[in-house]
Parts: structure tokens; sequence; C-alpha cells
């Protein structure tokens, strides 16, 4: 029985008492030149995390972000094949560990987690946060297109394909469909990273795979390349060093990825996807959806009875109609 169970709440608390006296000038000025790096061009044989003070920035400042984006992508997965659960899961370029934090609460910590980074203090944080959580081997390697993995139910690549060269990451995909049953990627939710994500999912659905999330179908993405990009968005809480960074003084904001899960195995995905924050006006709310005949909009009014409260409680990225199960923020 582990001693606390994985949930953002519990990751907050680690980082808290792992990262207690880190001065926050030298935690924001790491943070700062980390920001740098994400938005630039990375080589693959140049780790963006080079020290214990870029990992303890990176870990206070990223991973309650990375933890909630993964998080979504992998319940809808969970909705999509709500059966399944991983016994074995490798997370690629886990670094200090947030997709596996994801993994471990959504289904319980019943995987066997493998986390793969070249930083090795990232590992030696993350090792210090999930002790008493859950149980992981963490492990050094290289992360890139010689990678060669060992069969495993789940393979998760969160915010690594920006790292890579193409070449890289065409090779690393490749091979994390070939080791594994299911495949979640999530990057950025920008142009370039929904591309990665485009990109990645043409290589598994080549590789035989089925697209669970957040697709409605496994067919080309309706999108015309360059007109917009498919994107969504996980509400966090932000830290003091979040607003001694970014300024601002709100509570929250809004962490902004692309993401696709797909699986080898039989999967249910959803009917359509809510695409855009629902715009809810006088008396109708107005849907964005992506479904399987494309893009469209739906406008449901006070007429439809109890869909019109449903609407006007969906989210982005919501499925549509609505699923009974898990309920989103």
């Amino acid at each position: 029985m582990n001693a606390s169970a994985p949930s953002a709440d519990t990751l907050r608390a680690a980082l808290a008492a792992a990262l207690d006296g880190l001065p926050p000038r030298q935690a924001a000025q790491a943070v700062e030149r980390l920001i740098a790096n994400y938005r630039g061009a990375t080589p693959t044989d140049a780790p963006v995390l080079r020290d214990r003070s870029d990992v303890a920035a990176y870990a206070a400042y990223r991973m309650p972000a990375t933890f909630e984006a993964v998080s979504s992508a992998l319940y809808a997965l969970a909705d999509a094949a709500p059966d399944w659960a991983p016994t074995t899961h490798t997370d690629i370029g886990g670094g200090t560990g947030a997709a596996s934090w994801a993994v471990a609460e959504t289904w319980e910590g019943a995987a066997r987690t493998t986390v793969l980074d070249w930083a090795e203090p990232a590992l030696a944080i993350g090792r210090e946060l999930a002790r008493g959580v859950f149980e992981a081997e963490w492990r050094r390697e290289r992360i890139g297109g010689a990678l060669k993995l060992a069969d495993t139910d789940l393979v998760t690549v969160s915010y690594v394909l920006n790292e890579l060269t193409e070449a890289d990451r065409t090779a690393l995909v490749t091979e994390a469909a070939r080791a594994a049953q299911a495949v979640v990627i999530v990057e950025a939710g920008t142009p370039d990273g929904y591309e990665r994500i485009i990109a990645a999912r043409t290589r598994l659905v080549e590789a035989g795979f089925t697209v669970a999330a957040p697709c409605p179908h496994s067919g080309a993405c309706p999108i015309v390349p360059g007109t917009d990009w498919c994107h969504f968005a996980a509400r966090v809480s932000r830290s003091s060093l979040h607003r001694q960074v970014k300024g601002g003084s709100l509570a929250y904001e809004d962490e902004k990825y692309s993401y696709v899960a797909a699986t080898r195995f039989p999967v249910t995905p959803v009917a359509a996807r809510i695409t855009r924050r629902p715009q809810i006006r006088k008396g109708q709310v107005l849907l964005d959806l992506c479904g399987p005949d494309g893009l469209g909009r739906e406008t449901v009014t006070k007429r439809h009875g109890p869909l019109y409260k449903q609407a006007r409680d969906a989210g982005w990225g919501d499925p549509w109609p609505p699923e009974d199960g898990r309920d989103e923020d």
C-alpha cells in the first residue's frame, strides 16, 4: 500500500519538501533560461536540464503543469478503453517524473514504471519525489533515435519531441510503436507542437495503431495545415515561483497542450470532441466540434432541454455529446 496516493496535491507537497531552501532568485533565473531553451531549438546531444539548479527550477515550475496536461490525455485514453489498464509503463524522457505521476494517478499505481532520461540530476529528484507514493525504476538513457525499448504496455512521451531532431523524433516514435500496446505523446499547445503531434500521429497510424484520443477517428486531421492547430488547456494552480517569473495576480493559469493517444487494441473514441472554449450566449451555447465528418459548429439552445444545461457545463476538450464517467474541469 502506498503511503500517499498520487495526485496534484501530493505532488505539490513533495515538491515543497524537496525544494525547500532553494533561493527564489536562483530558481527564477533558471526558469527564465529554461523558457528560452524550450522556445528555441536544442540539439539531440544537449540535455536541456543541465544541473541541480535547472532540475529544481523545472520541478517547481513545470511539473504541476506537465502533470495536469498528461493526466488529461491519459484520462481521455482511459475513457476510450475503460476495461484496459497498463501493468508496465515506460516514460521516455520522463525527467523528474511528471508523466509517471499522472499514470500512477490514472490507474491507481497499477503499472510498473520505468523512467528514462539523459539527465541524472533530474532522475535523482524524480526518485526522491516519488518515494512513498509509487514504485519506479529511474534509469539514465540517451533519448534519441538510437534508443531501444523493452516491450511494455504503455509508453508516454511528454514535452520531449521538441528537444529532438526530426530524424530522431521519427525514430523514437517508431520505436515506441514497436514496443508498446499504447502510446501517449504530449507536446506544447503551439502550432509547432501540434505539427509534431500530427507527425507522430501519422507515424503511429502507419504502424497499425488506432487513435483513441483526442480525435474521433484515425483518419487525416481535418485542419488545413497552416490555418489552425488542435490544442487544449489544463487548469493549473500557480505557485509563488510562477507569479515571480510571469507576474500577474491570478491564482491559476491554463497549460496549453496538444496530444495523441493511440493503441494496438480496440478502443471506442468519442463521437465528437469540443475543440474550443464553448461560447455561452443568451439562451444558447456555441460548440466548436471535431467529429467523424470533420470540423463543425453546433448550437445548443434552451429548446434542447437537459442537453442545454450539459452544454453550459461542458468544457474545452470534453466529448460531445456528454458521456458517463469522469467529470472534467
